[in-house]
């Protein structure tokens, strides 16, 4: 089991603090190259500015901080897209962030569009009364997907990029709602882990509430990443260096780690199985011209 390393963050940055880059200056040599991407993702693009759709949790943040450094605070877009009562704490953090980051930020209830998403299309498949075990999650990937068509909407209005938030940890584990919160046009942390995503806000100096946060989709109230994965990020991570980056079988990789047998079994399985949502569609290679699938 192994994975080729195609990424900016890695590349010529030693890692002098095991597998992880959270030392000063490995942390810092991230900043800078996250930073360079972003200016040169945009000036490419020949972008006016970003978008983000901001959560109030640590991806997002980092995210957007690491974006306003890249072009500026005024060429960023910061979003927040409710659909839940729950979500409000979050959605007013991310406010305050915004603020403090000086860039403009909207916020857009998408629950209106969540029921008449429900009425229609639900309510036209059958599946709207279903109450089976998935229900909650085909809602929350149907809420991802809204969110992103709003933040596309938003960049297309005003000739932006869409800036995803998604860590390597979650793409590894395909934690990520394909076509949803698995839509950007570039993700400035997808090559770190969440581990790493942690000490990179610890070195910028975003809010301690920001940086402990409990880790989740926000599927539904009570909803953690911890809870549906089995384990924290603490101990998944570095199982993911043992399976993926070094590509150890997975008796060896979960020795001295805090988890057991079924629990990394399935972790391992997640990376397996959600491959097809770190690739590009397939095609079947008519005439020579061959399949462009491609790892992210």
């Amino acid at each position: 089991m192994s994975a080729d390393r195609t990424t900016f963050v890695y590349s010529g940055i030693e890692r002098s603090n095991g597998p992880f880059l959270t030392d000063h200056r490995s942390l810092e040599a991230m900043h800078e190259r996250i930073v360079a991407d972003i200016e040169t993702r945009v000036d490419e693009a020949d972008a006016s500015g970003v978008v983000v759709a901001m959560s109030g949790g640590i991806d997002s943040t980092v995210t957007t901080a690491l974006a306003v450094e890249a072009v500026g605070a005024e060429n960023v877009l910061g979003l927040g897209l409710p659909c839940h009562k729950t979500e409000a704490t979050h959605v007013s953090d991310a406010r305050t962030l915004a603020e403090g980051m000086g860039i403009e930020f909207e916020e857009i209830q998408l629950r209106p569009l969540l029921e008449t998403f429900e009425e229609t299309v639900a309510g036209g498949l059958g599946t709207a009364d279903e109450g089976d075990d998935d229900r909650p999650h085909d809602i929350g990937n149907a809420v991802a997907r809204l969110r992103m068509v709003t933040a596309y909407y938003a960049a297309n209005c005003q000739s932006r990029l869409v800036i995803g938030t998604a860590n390597r940890s979650e793409r590894l584990l395909g934690y990520f709602t394909k076509y949803g919160d698995g839509a950007a046009d570039s993700y400035p942390l997808g090559d770190c882990y969440k581990t790493e995503v942690r000490a990179l806000a610890k070195h910028l100096g975003l809010p301690r509430r920001i940086v402990s946060k409990e880790p989740t989709a926000g599927f539904w109230a009570t909803q953690t990443d911890a809870g549906e994965l089995g384990a924290g990020y603490d101990v998944i991570d570095p199982l993911l260096v043992r399976l993926v980056d070094e590509g150890r079988p997975l008796e060896e990789a979960m020795k001295g780690l805090r988890i057991d047998r079924e629990t990394a079994a399935d972790i391992a399985s997640l990376y397996v199985a959600t491959d097809h949502k770190r690739a590009t569609p397939p095609t079947p290679g008519l005439a020579g011209r061959g399949d462009d699938r491609s790892a992210g």
